[in-house]
């Protein structure tokens, strides 16, 4: 089964870059995987879509701001939330660009396959390369979260 980690968000967004942060930690914990690649993006609707043709299962790592308690991970299907980041009438959510993908004939993985690990995120539109301390805490329990869900998760010593 090909698989893609992927981490989203923008690197200069304090929390907004928590995905990518997490998607470094599972790199350095899973090394090189036959069928895993762990990769970053800072996109959304069609070009997201793009980058999973020919995974048959994907674990996406992004912010989301939901009124949890900052630091909260949150587990979502590709249905469960609005993913569109823009309001550009030339971009369209999740769920609809993979509906465009299949009809297109793209190999993607079935809705079941996606799984997206949401971190709670406090600060999103300040310019800066740092977290709020209860994101940046949250680092370690959403990398075991993803390396669970690849069944890679470390035992307990």
């Amino acid at each position: 089964m090909r698989t893609l980690v992927l981490g989203l968000g923008n690197p200069i967004l304090r929390d907004d870059s928590v995905g990518l942060r997490v998607v470094r930690q599972v790199a350095a914990a899973v090394g090189a995987a036959a069928d895993l690649d762990v990769s970053e993006d800072y996109h959304g609707g069609l070009r997201l879509m793009e980058r999973l043709v020919g995974y048959d299962r994907a674990v996406i790592i992004d912010a989301i701001q939901s009124g949890a308690p900052p630091g909260s991970l949150i587990r979502l299907g590709v249905e469960d939330r609005p993913t569109q980041r823009s309001a550009s009438t030339h971009d369209v959510n999740l769920p609809t660009a993979l509906a465009l993908g299949r009809q297109a004939g793209a190999h993607l993985p079935p809705p079941d396959q996606i799984t997206i690990i949401a971190v709670e995120a406090q600060d999103v539109l300040s310019f800066g390369e740092t977290l709020t301390p209860e994101v940046e805490r949250a680092i370690p329990l959403a990398t075991q979260a993803v390396l669970q869900l690849l069944g890679l998760e470390k035992e307990s010593a």
